[in-house]
């Protein structure tokens, strides 16, 4: 399996980000230093072994801003949470090709798809995208319709003919997404229609879809929002001024999850909160 760097365009918006980030942890940086070096100095006028242990303190602090709590559940995390930069420590680490190239534990995915029966009105899988949480391209495959394409769609789609010439079967690509996707969290744009391509589902728990997260709703007055429109609004990112391209609608994705990601995740868990202490009120009512 190749892994395919960003585009140019991922890049910019992504030193961006990074700048953005780099300036709010340099500002809360010298804020908790000036915070340490009162307590510090409290800590010096009671007794010398206070002041040692502050000194453990701040070392400790300063390194636990160099970890990625990616795994670990936000109620967990406790104060760490208010001097963790999470993206800022995510750029540094991206510095590695081999995190880049990782999957990992969140995936973007988009797909092109072609038409097929009378007209070419209903629609057929012909590529398949998936991108990881560096918007490194770890599954990019061409598709070979089960059905006859009566309509390439290509002013959109980007398909043409000679593109399908050497597509992969439908079975194989739809396992090895499987695969790829399975117990992990998927992004992506109106999410629906590319499961339903690919004739998979996946938990609901584990779908961040960016056509149906409230804020980017509130941009559309309530409507369903175009990734088109998300991408100038939310990155100022230029996309499908054209064809589509499923890496680059993948990539924006993928950026629109992580410039939100924080507050997206706390949205999910209170949701499932409510859900589950729902189902436990039914379950008590039940058996009473």
């Amino acid at each position: 399996m190749t892994s395919i760097l960003p585009s140019s365009n991922w890049q910019k918006l992504k030193t961006k980000i990074a700048k953005e980030e780099t300036e709010k942890k340099n500002k809360y940086k010298r804020k908790r230093n000036e915070e340490t070096e009162q307590k510090s100095n409290k800590s010096i006028k009671s007794s010398s072994k206070a002041s040692a242990t502050q000194v453990i303190t701040t070392k400790e602090r300063n390194k636990i801003d160099e970890i990625w709590f990616d795994d670990i559940i936000k109620k967990d995390l406790g104060k760490i949470n208010e001097y963790s930069s999470k993206e800022s420590s995510l750029i540094s680490e991206v510095s590695s090709t081999n995190n880049k190239t990782k999957i990992g534990k969140y995936v973007a995915i988009d797909c092109e798809m072609v038409g097929v029966g009378p007209d070419g009105i209903q629609s057929a899988l012909a590529r398949v995208t998936i991108v990881n949480y560096y918007g490194v391209t770890i599954l990019d495959k061409y598709v070979r319709p089960i059905e006859r394409v009566t309509d390439f769609r290509t002013e959109i789609s980007g398909i043409t003919p000679k593109l399908l010439i050497n597509s992969h079967d439908f079975k194989q690509v739809q396992q090895e997404v499987y695969n790829i996707i399975k117990d992990r969290i998927v992004v992506g744009h109106a999410l629906q229609h590319d499961f339903k391509m690919l004739m998979l589902d996946h938990p609901r728990k584990m779908i961040r879809d960016t056509s149906l997260y409230e804020p980017f709703r509130k941009i559309a007055k309530g409507k369903t929002p175009s990734l088109k429109r998300l991408a100038s609004e939310e990155l100022g990112m230029t996309i499908q001024t054209g064809k589509h391209s499923s890496v680059e609608d993948a990539q924006a994705c993928m950026m629109l999850y992580r410039k939100h990601k924080e507050q997206w995740e706390q949205s999910v868990q209170i949701k499932y909160y409510k859900k589950l202490k729902i189902e436990k009120s039914m379950k008590s009512n039940l058996t009473k």
